[in-house]
């Protein structure tokens, strides 16, 4: 299953609805693109495209679904219904085998809102009925169904990002599963940082080359740049919300910070 980043552009989510006595279906996959989409709350920047592909040679049907980000002072992240805030065309579809389809948002919001806001997307695979003609076999059936989310900003236009760090900390990080399902091995060194927009636009944490300096465990001068690469790998796009957002975002250095001061500067 693909990696999970929060609050990240690309989340898979596999709902598996159980259906007893039933023929197992065969799993559809879709691809959603972009992932990420900044639109304005007016002028020609106020429409965005989302394009879903069916990669199945069977029909896709699907829904979508708008949900508002926001986040607390701990950076902990709640979804809220928001379909109300755009117009989407078309909110559902049945796509043939490798058809594409162009989902329309058109933004109806307030074209003066005071600072920018974070949408999910969410592109959900509906489930099929089961072929009741077909032989039962033993125990459950899975049916697997696939949710794609995309992340949409709107943006007044004007609205610029501050972004300021608030801590820099030494921290262990568990290292990613290995490919052959062997045991995770030794703990990573890395920092924990925490980040805090006090911009009226949100940032896009990714997007910026990190410049991490401090002292390593022997004393010695340390610094460790983490590029666009190596910061959507470790944290997604990194999404910091306006007027105050907070996020605390764990990277792994490659080298083991000391007890000391840590800086972090933040350049395009």
């Amino acid at each position: 299953m693909p990696r999970l980043h929060s609050p990240a552009p690309v989340a898979w989510v596999r709902n598996i609805a159980l259906s007893i006595l039933a023929v197992s279906m065969p799993a559809h996959a879709m691809r959603v693109s972009p992932m990420v989409a900044e639109m304005s709350s007016k002028g020609s920047g106020a429409v965005a495209r989302i394009e879903v592909q069916n990669l199945n040679p069977t029909n896709l049907p699907f829904e979508t679904r708008i949900t508002r980000i926001d986040y607390d002072d701990k950076g902990n992240m709640t979804e809220t219904p928001a379909d109300g805030d755009f117009l989407v065309f078309p909110p559902q579809g049945v796509l043939p085998a490798n058809a594409r389809q162009v989902v329309r948002l058109q933004w109806v919001g307030a074209g003066d809102i005071p600072a920018s806001r974070g949408y999910y997307m969410s592109v959900n695979q509906l489930p099929v009925a089961l072929d009741p003609q077909a032989p039962a076999t033993a125990g459950a059936q899975v049916q697997i169904v696939y949710h794609m989310k995309a992340l949409i900003t709107v943006a007044p236009p004007g609205a610029l990002p501050k972004v300021e760090l608030v801590s820099a900390t030494p921290t262990e990080i568990d290292p990613p599963p290995a490919a052959d399902g062997a045991a995770a091995g030794a703990k990573l060194p890395g920092v924990e940082v925490t980040v805090r927009n006090t911009g009226s636009r949100h940032a896009m944490m990714s997007g910026a080359k990190w410049t991490i300096e401090g002292r390593g465990i022997d004393g010695k001068p340390v610094t460790v740049e983490l590029d666009q690469a190596a910061l959507n790998r470790d944290i997604g796009v990194g999404y910091l919300a306006a007027l105050n957002g907070q996020r605390t975002f764990r990277v792994p250095t490659g080298v083991a910070f000391g007890s000391g001061p840590i800086t972090v500067r933040f350049a395009r």
